[in-house]
This record gives structure tokens, sequence and C-alpha cells, in this order.
């Protein structure tokens, strides 16, 4: 499995870019929100789905894991492909879909072009109990808070803090709309509220 693509973008449009690894120049499908983190042009690194079917293989890229980890939730679900997800993903961002699944929210699911009632029900039924693990509701955060929060976690667990006393402290950081513009920056505030 291809795990992440880095090298050159050499096209960028709203569906697919194409980044040049090595000599090879992979075709890589993407969402609306990765098109929007991504730069338009220089060097690009996308983490990757490698989508094997009968008669067709596809690379999905998605500018971040969070945003990777829900589309391979969403594609487990009977009657969402690869494409539905890349549309859910496009419409939504990440944590929109995530929340609406989690809070049993079908009208949101629903409004995405080509979700049904049938189909919204069944990706709740299906991915409420996997998603809401370790979910908090309250954190209706931007990505890069997200991405911010995960590695602070990390080096705060490296660092020897206990994970629910590190876990309290990021939460409550967050909650106090502090700015935030780097890991490091979230490390030491949350440090201070240990």
């Amino acid at each position: 499995m291809i795990a992440y693509v880095k090298g050159t973008l050499t096209h960028k449009s709203a569906t697919y870019v194409i980044i040049e690894a090595g000599g090879i120049g992979y075709h890589i499908n993407i969402s609306l929100n990765t098109y929007e983190q991504i730069p338009h042009t220089g060097i690009c690194q996308l983490h990757t789905y490698f989508h094997v079917k009968e008669d067709i293989q596809m690379l999905y890229g998605f500018s971040d894991t969070d945003e990777k980890e829900l589309f391979v939730h969403l594609i487990s679900v009977s009657g969402i492909g690869p494409n539905t997800a890349q549309i859910m993903l496009s419409s939504l961002k990440a944590n929109e879909i995530r929340q609406a699944i989690v809070e049993d929210n079908e009208n949101l699911i629903k409004s995405v072009k080509g979700i049904g009632v049938k189909t919204a029900k069944r990706v709740i039924l299906e991915l409420k109990d996997k998603l809401s693990k370790g979910f908090d509701p309250t954190l209706n955060l931007p990505t890069s808070h997200n991405t911010y929060r995960e590695e602070a976690l990390k080096a705060l667990l490296a660092l020897g803090i206990a994970k629910p006393m590190a876990q309290k402290a990021l939460n409550k950081l967050i909650k106090s709309k502090k700015p935030i513009n780097s890991v490091e920056s979230m490390i030491k505030e949350a440090l201070k509220l240990l």
C-alpha cells in the first residue's frame, strides 16, 4: 500500500492533483477540503489510500490523516464507494461529518449530493460506535487545531504526563479560545495548565 506521496506538484485542480515523485507522475483524487489545504505549486505531500477494484486502480489523497481515516471508515459502509466518500468530504469538513454521525444528525448527512435517507441511516448505524470513541462534540475545531492537538498530545505523553491529564489540559486550552498558531505554542500553553 502507498501510505503517502511526496514530490513536486505539477497539476492542481478541484478534484485531482498530479505529483511527480521519482520521475513518476501520480494522479491523485482529492476532496475540496484537501484542495484548500495544499499549495498551488512546489513540494506537496498527501496521505494516500490506494483503491483497487477488478477493473480499476485509483489513488485518493488527503492533506491530513484525520480526513484519510474518515474516508476509510466511510467506504467501509455498504453503498458508499470512494467517489461518494470523496463527495462527502468535499461537501462537509471531516469534523462536521464525524459530529453529524456521532450526534445522529441524519439531515446533515443526507444534505450531501447522492446520499439518501437509507444511506444516511446506514452511515450513522455502522459508524457511530467507531467514531464516538475519543470524540468530544464540544470541540468543533478547525483542522489545524486537530492536527496540533494530536501532535501536542504525543509530545506531552513523551514527557511522561499521564494521558487523561494531558487531554484535559489540551481541551481546556482549546476551549479558552487562545490564539494557537503552532504545535510548540500549544504544548507550552498546555504545560502551564498542568
